[in-house]
């Protein structure tokens, strides 16, 4: 049994992140840990245990404030843990700092707090955890004046609040926005995006819409992989999830008044979309009207803006045919947080090969396809061809060869359109 005097820093964080964060499948919520803690070793000859590290994964470097916080996350945290329930209609950005025995022994508590009250000019709430045994009153009394939440941990792992901090309200940086964006509904998870052609997640709002049960509609006229095809249209935001059944988006409200006024019938565009099944032409080539749809759908996906607008800078800069690992070496320079999460897989395996203690691309792991997330470099990728927008399709990581896979613009514009010299 652990003893509450050998509580490691990695140790207290794995136990706050259990309670705070459990891995319940909770929306709207997600949490990321330090790259430090992805390490094998804590302290000198202090390995950090498989298990630790597996709890506290996924890893990524966040800067929040002046610095990087040991964890990150978004979630409606437990009222016990605030000062007020509630926070808006949105759930609070958390800053969380940990502390645990050194090699020579003592905790620096007040130094987490200290740490932690800078998080809060970027996080709603922030907090400072560690040995229950080791907060003094002088630390709580610190806390209390800078508005910082003091965990207390055990040697059983139970977590007590004992200083809980008032939400605020604060600007939020690129960094801290990509972390509230894992956190929505169209964040990039496993679960996100199934199927690899826009019509698929079109054909969800017209079945939706159809009087008959959408589940067979769907199936017997646009794909049979209702689950994937429902859950990429809410991740598009053509539909959000309700208790009973998925509602149509005002994006996904559109798509049907498309197809009514195209085809004067969902009956009659369901028609047209069961002729597509199996077609490997390009979407855009093969129903111009529907692929320009496809386009408009695709492009309020807030991660395909970025990626155009990068990749249309990489082309102003004269890399016309970037490959993947251009691309991600490329990104990580000035949206690292972002790109962290859009490309690279969440296991402790993928994000400690590719991303050393300080956050940093380990560029030579970068050539393995597996670490790369699959929803990003085979299915979204895939609709982005099909829209027109990239000129080569995606591939499965196991056979994605990201030192030649290309990420090119189909149409990228040229300087003089964009004003610049003629």
């Amino acid at each position: 049994m652990v003893s509450a005097a050998s509580l490691s820093e990695p140790q207290v964080l794995a136990h706050t992140k259990r309670r705070l964060f459990p891995d319940d499948g909770e929306p709207n919520a997600y949490a990321v840990a330090d790259t430090q803690f992805a390490m094998d070793e804590w302290l000198h000859d202090q390995p950090i245990p498989a298990e630790i590290r597996d709890r506290l994964a996924p890893f990524n470097h966040v800067r929040v404030g002046s610095g990087y916080p040991d964890l990150v996350g978004v979630r409606s945290l437990d009222p016990e843990f605030l000062a007020v329930e509630r926070f808006g209609d949105q759930p609070p950005l958390v800053a969380i700092e940990a502390k645990g025995y050194r090699e020579r022994g003592g905790v620096d508590v007040e130094r987490g707090v200290v740490q932690a009250y800078d998080r809060l000019h970027e996080a709603n709430a922030a907090y400072v955890a560690a040995p229950i045994e080791s907060v003094s009153q002088s630390s709580r009394s610190l806390a209390r004046e800078l508005n910082v939440g003091v965990l207390g941990v055990d040697a059983e792992g139970a977590v007590t609040p004992l200083e809980v901090p008032r939400v605020v309200g604060n600007r939020t940086s690129d960094e801290a926005t990509a972390i509230r964006f894992q956190a929505t509904a169209q964040g990039v998870a496993d679960k996100s995006f199934g199927l690899n052609h826009p019509k698929n997640y079109l054909g969800f709002p017209l079945a939706l819409y159809h009087p008959d049960e959408t589940e067979r509609v769907l199936a017997e006229r646009v794909v049979g992989a209702v689950d994937s095809a429902r859950a990429g249209a809410a991740f598009l935001g053509l539909v959000s999830e309700a208790p009973n059944r998925p509602d149509l988006t005002s994006l996904g409200e559109e798509v049907v008044r498309f197809a009514l006024d195209r085809h004067g019938s969902v009956d009659a565009a369901l028609d047209e979309f069961a002729e597509w099944r199996g077609s490997p032409k390009r979407f855009c080539d093969l129903a111009p009207h529907w692929g320009t749809m496809a386009r408009r759908v695709v492009w309020s996906y807030p991660a395909t803006q970025l990626l155009v607008e990068e990749l249309q800078t990489m082309y102003d800069d004269g890399i016309a045919d970037p490959t993947l690992v251009d691309l991600v070496e490329w990104m990580h320079v000035n949206h690292p947080t972002f790109t962290v999460e859009l490309f690279l897989r969440g296991t402790d395996d993928a994000r400690s090969r590719a991303l050393d203690g300080d956050g940093g691309l380990r560029v030579d792991e970068l050539g393995d396809g597996n670490l790369y997330h699959s929803p990003t470099v085979f299915q979204l990728k895939a609709m982005l061809y099909h829209a027109g927008i990239l000129a080569a399709r995606g591939a499965e990581p196991d056979r994605l060869d990201p030192e030649t896979d290309s990420w090119a613009l189909r149409d990228p514009l040229g300087s003089s359109v964009r004003g610049g010299d003629p």
